[in-house]
């Protein structure tokens, strides 16, 4: 199986984990949804069933979701059922957040699908990004979705260079990933399902699934224990 089959939609989301996976099936690769996450979010918005309300133009929350006062969400955005948006968050817009997902303290979300349950709990910032069902970022860490000299994101998997295309992509995150406080995920990360970053570590394009990574020389392949 070559690198990229093992980076595709299915290969690293469960679609049946969020409101978009009927959008997001469109594509093979997932950053390919990136530049069409405002699209995907307004073609939802028509969809939407009875428990949820326009609280302001372009912004639907479900009658269940938890949105502090303090927060700012702009349009377009759905917040799921059962979500929690905590004090301080800023969501600029393009975003959907899923059912049961936490959105925390002071955290900024912007052109960004978060799968049902994912957590995103304390100083996070999370731009043009993915991140899968029940994945979860540490205090501190982000997406960095910009590079410096800001020529269009590549991501490195092995020897494999693969153009996107585009100017601003963060991360994109199977399901069940976790990610260590105050790590950055430079732009174009893809970390396969399961895989776990140690606390503050700079990422750099394709962890695979089941991994654990210490540092760019020191990926490890998960043991049964490392599951448990």
């Amino acid at each position: 199986m070559s690198i990229k089959e093992i980076m595709t939609v299915s290969a690293l989301l469960d679609l049946s984990h969020s409101a978009a996976g009927g959008q997001l099936s469109r594509y093979e690769y997932p950053w390919e949804a990136i530049p069409h996450i405002k699209e995907i979010i307004i073609e939802l918005q028509n969809t939407l069933g009875d428990g949820y309300e326009q609280i302001s133009e372009g912004v639907f929350a479900h009658k269940s979701a938890k949105i502090a006062p303090s927060a700012y969400i702009g349009a377009p955005a759905i917040i799921c059922e059962g979500a929690e948006i905590r004090h301080c968050a800023f969501i600029r817009g393009s975003a959907l957040v899923g059912a049961g997902a936490v959105v925390g303290n002071s955290v900024e979300l912007k052109n960004a699908i978060l799968f049902d349950r994912v957590q995103v709990p304390h100083f996070n910032y999370v731009g043009d990004s993915i991140l899968g069902y029940k994945s979860h970022m540490g205090a501190g860490s982000v997406t960095s979705n910009v590079k410096s000299d800001k020529t269009n994101v590549t991501i490195l998997a092995g020897d494999e260079r693969i153009e996107t295309g585009m100017r601003k992509m963060g991360a994109v995150l199977g399901d069940l990933v976790e990610v260590g406080c105050n790590s950055t995920l430079n732009p174009g990360t893809v970390i396969g399902r399961g895989s776990r970053i140690y606390p503050n570590s700079s990422v750099r394009g394709f962890v695979p699934r089941d991994h654990i990574y210490k540092s760019k020389e020191n990926i490890i392949m998960m043991t049964m224990e490392d599951h448990n």
